[in-house]
This record gives C-alpha cells, sequence and structure tokens, in this order.
C-alpha cells in the first residue's frame, strides 16, 4: 500500500450504514408535531434519537386526493417518498419519507419546507417523527 493511499484511508470519512425505510424494527426516537416547540428542542429532549445515526425522517401531510401525484413528483426531486396511509372522503393522509442524518436546522428547514409545499397543495403538514432501529445507541442530549 503506498502512502497515498495510507493518506486516502486516514481522511476518508466512514460511510453510515445503510438504513431501510421499510426495515422491521424500527421504532419513532423523536416526533415534532407542536408548532410552537423548536425542533432543536425536541430533538435535544430525545433520549432514544442517536444523533450520528442516519434515521428515517417521516414528515405527516394532509393534501387533497387530487394533488397526491403532484406532491409526490415534487417531493422525489430530493429523495422523498410519499406513500399514502389512508383516505377520508377527499383528503389523503401521507408520509413523506426519507433516509439523513437529523440535525436541528434541516430538520427545522424540512418541516417549513413541507408545511410551504403542503399550503401550496390545500393542505397541511401537522409535524414530522424519525425512525431508527430499536438497538441504536442512546445519544446524549
Amino acid at each position: 500500500m503506498s502512502w497515498l493511499e495510507k493518506l486516502r484511508d486516514l481522511v476518508r470519512k466512514p460511510e453510515n450504514a445503510v438504513l431501510d425505510p421499510d426495515a422491521p424494527g424500527l421504532r419513532v426516537v423523536v416526533s415534532a408535531f407542536d408548532p410552537a416547540v423548536a425542533d432543536s428542542a425536541v430533538l435535544a429532549d430525545s433520549p432514544g434519537w442517536a444523533s450520528e445515526a442516519p434515521a428515517v425522517l417521516v414528515h405527516h401531510l394532509v393534501l387533497p386526493a387530487d394533488r397526491i401525484e403532484e406532491a409526490a413528483a415534487i417531493l422525489a426531486q430530493d429523495g422523498y417518498d410519499l406513500r399514502e396511509q389512508s383516505r377520508d372522503g377527499g383528503r389523503v393522509l401521507a408520509h413523506a419519507r426519507r433516509v439523513q442524518v437529523l440535525d436541528a436546522l434541516h430538520c427545522a428547514q424540512e418541516r417549513s419546507r413541507m408545511a410551504g409545499l403542503a399550503q401550496r397543495l390545500g393542505g397541511d403538514a401537522p409535524g414530522w417523527e424519525a425512525r431508527q432501529p430499536g438497538d441504536s445507541p442512546t445519544a446524549s442530549a
């Protein structure tokens, strides 16, 4: 192994394990459904959240049924998978899901983005939750 390869190995960041959003054993480790509570506070108060590990970020959306495909296309541009959960008349409860490492800034930005998208489409974004495997180490707050 050359000195250049050794140097690359030293500075290379370790890759996070790939997390499957449909994996069995995922549990909700943090949720934010109160708009008056900052996402940073929600994350800080969550003893089950492993801050360095990837999580499935799930935004809950209530959208008009005739706007679901439009929402899915917009969200797919940023790596979100939109899953329909239930229908109630002309409204659909859907989950926009994406795997990422969570931090307060990005959670707040995405919450705001989802609220704006839902509003433009005539719906609502009541909140979000994050899921991690049940054997995730507990992060210190």
